[in-house]
């Protein structure tokens, strides 16, 4: 069985979930190969291999984490060249979409970004055009090389043999021409990461003001899940530009999106319509977010958004 190459996304070592579901979409496409870049392997080979990992290739090197992303494709050329693997699984982030292009320059491959699914037989499906269709493509040429989406595939542990191997890569000349002058770590709050979450509950223009944002907040803690926000309500300066979720945005899929005052602008519904269940609040019944809506609710969002808190809570209780 050929090995498909999965590239970790962690931070020192604490493994994302994107990570997890890629492996289990790998063991359904070959041998599951993890490439670990960076320190903190220790911490994460436990769990890499509780996934599936049957190979866990580690590079540790200062070289490899000194320069942006063009080490890191170097290092999975070097890879794709001496385990010629079935496919490259990589998370679908701006980095790893990055690192997937340099990799299929590197290795005269195609390249699928923001795949969904990706079949036994290597057809990927995903969403073009803004998502107004979806389509089903195949690499024809070289390696094949997929950027997936988080929260695209269930994450389904299953233990691999997670045989660590140490290796090196080159850093070619062009690859080392920029480099990290400064590093800072974002204080992680108590709320899951936007692009990660399982559930996303979001408000757009309707929330009428930075205020209007704590209801919505209120709501996302009851169900322990991520706050987001569209595009005319983070350019309005009523949430930061880093939860806005859109085709400029962060692309999310959660097994639940609930849409709080969110009219439904193609550039929004691009974000997030690959959501498994979608719940719409909306005073306007001709809102065009309804039509991905699975349930959806014509009301004032300050009126429903706090009664469905105080539900949830009360059956918490």
């Amino acid at each position: 069985m050929a090995e498909v190459l999965v590239l970790v996304d962690h931070v020192d070592g604490a493994v994302k979930k994107v990570t997890l579901e890629l492996l289990t979409l790998a063991r359904s496409l070959g041998e599951p190969s993890a490439v670990f870049v960076g320190s903190g392997v220790d911490a994460a080979a436990g769990e890499l291999t509780e996934y599936g990992a049957a190979n866990i290739y580690v590079a540790e090197s200062s070289d490899l984490t000194a320069h942006p992303v063009g080490p890191v494709a170097d290092l999975l050329a070097s890879l794709v060249a001496e385990k010629s693997p079935a496919a490259v699984l990589i998370p679908s982030t701006a980095t790893g979409k990055e690192i997937a292009g340099r990799l299929a320059i590197k290795t005269d491959s195609g390249v699928v970004t923001d795949a969904v699914d990706i079949s036994s037989d290597l057809v990927a499906t995903l969403s073009v055009f803004g998502g107004e269709l979806v389509v089903n493509a195949k690499v024809s040429a070289g390696t094949p090389i997929f950027t997936v989406r988080p929260n695209s595939v269930a994450p389904e542990a299953a233990a691999g043999a997670g045989a660590r191997s140490d290796v090196a890569a080159t850093v070619s000349e062009s690859s080392a021409k920029a480099t990290v002058a400064e590093s800072v770590k974002e204080e992680k709050g108590a709320r899951p990461e936007l692009a990660e979450a399982g559930i996303v509950v979001s408000g757009g223009r309707g929330v009428g003001g930075a205020d209007g944002f704590q209801i919505i907040e209120a709501l996302a803690d009851s169900l322990g899940g991520a706050v987001g926000a569209s595009r005319a309500a983070t350019d309005a300066g009523w949430y930061p530009h880093q939860f806005q979720v859109g085709q400029t945005g962060k692309t999310v899929s959660p097994q639940l999106y609930i849409a709080n005052g969110i009219s439904g602008a193609i550039q929004h519904r691009a974000g997030m319509q690959t959501s498994k269940l979608i719940v719409v609040v909306n005073k306007d019944p001709e809102a065009p977010i309804f039509e991905l809506a699975d349930y959806g609710v014509v009301g004032d969002l300050f009126d429903v958004v706090p009664q469905l808190t105080a539900e949830i809570q009360s059956r918490k209780g």
